[in-house]
């Protein structure tokens, strides 16, 4: 019995062994970029271009620094990797993204820009969402495709959200201070009242945003900036509505557009490759991920609407649809 027992227990201490050293190789892995030929384009393999291809780009997701269905380095690093590869011709950019962070998204729309000024060809192809950020990062492209059922425009700001608990507080018999330098240093704080002035100098920088997205519409879209003005209220627009207003070229199926870029290019059969961000998944990222502010003790004190805005609210511009 006693043998047995020790049998037992040395399994298990092999085995909490080995979890713990793949969790930690796994810290170390670099993030992967599956690069593989693409399964929904049908690819002529007959015809070589001397090792010539289009590049197919995935971007998914929140557009930020990180999170799972997005890199900001991946997504760079890839651009400027098939800008710099002389065998890279041209590059169709899939999104499906409700937008994100102001910064990100003009980066993004800059290294595509830098992309287009190496000579090569780019065409935007968008999924169920393209909104906010998603479209500003679309304008890049020589055309822009859409599915019938996507869902774009959303061509807004969003600069901050404040949540005034002080007098929800006080009713607690709770007080909660920041000891803070400049009158505006702690605005935005759940435990101070906005003012007049501090809500001013929120809605300039919105204000200074807009104008910057508003800009890019009407340049890369040839359209007057009072035009993109009258669009430009934050509402999402369909496919068809979109079309209608000047804000994509063209609808139709993967594809269609596909085979479109290619026709342009005088190549069809081309070579077409495929990039997606994979992020890797260990158990310590997977554990942070679970602990935020709605598990907090807070939970149970705040209706779960409000902890969870909290807990998704910007704390920088943002060109996002919520």
């Amino acid at each position: 019995m006693k043998k047995d027992f020790r049998t037992g227990l040395i399994v298990l201490i092999v085995l909490i062994l080995i979890i713990c050293g793949v969790t930690v190789a796994s810290l170390y892995l670099p993030e992967k970029t599956n690069i593989t030929s693409s399964s929904i384009y049908k690819v002529d393999y007959t015809k070589n271009y001397k090792g010539q291809y289009v590049g197919i780009v995935n971007l998914t997701g929140t557009i930020e620094e990180k999170n799972n269905e997005y890199s900001q380095d991946w997504i760079l690093n890839t651009i400027t990797k098939l800008k710099n590869d002389k065998k890279n011709i041209g590059m169709v950019l899939y999104i499906n993204s409700p937008g994100g962070s102001v910064y990100q998204a003009d980066q993004v729309y800059f290294a595509l820009k830098e992309y287009k000024a190496a000579g090569k060809a780019l065409d935007v192809y968008m999924g169920p969402l393209a909104a906010s950020g998603g479209y500003y990062i679309a304008c890049a492209a020589d055309e822009i495709w859409a599915n019938r059922n996507t869902l774009t425009g959303s061509i807004g700001v969003i600069a901050g959200q404040s949540f005034d608990m002080t007098e929800f507080l006080d009713n607690l018999g709770i007080k909660s201070e920041t000891i803070h330098a400049g009158k505006n240093k702690n605005m935005l704080n759940y435990n101070e009242t906005l003012t007049d002035e501090q809500r001013q100098i929120m809605q300039s920088i919105a204000d200074e945003c807009y104008e910057q997205f508003c800009k890019i519409v009407a340049e890369e879209r040839g359209l007057t900036i009072g035009k993109v003005h009258e669009l430009a209220d934050g509402r999402i627009y369909s496919a068809n509505q979109a079309f209608t207003n000047g804000l994509i070229d063209n609808i139709g199926s993967f594809d269609k557009a596909i085979d479109n870029f290619t026709a342009k290019l005088e190549k069809p059969g081309i070579k077409v490759t495929s990039y997606s961000y994979e992020a890797k998944k260990n158990f310590v990222s997977t554990l942070i991920e679970k602990v935020n502010f709605s598990n907090s003790n807070a939970k149970g004190l705040l209706p779960e609407k409000v902890l969870e805005d909290i807990d998704n609210s910007d704390l920088y511009p943002a060109y996002l649809y919520k």
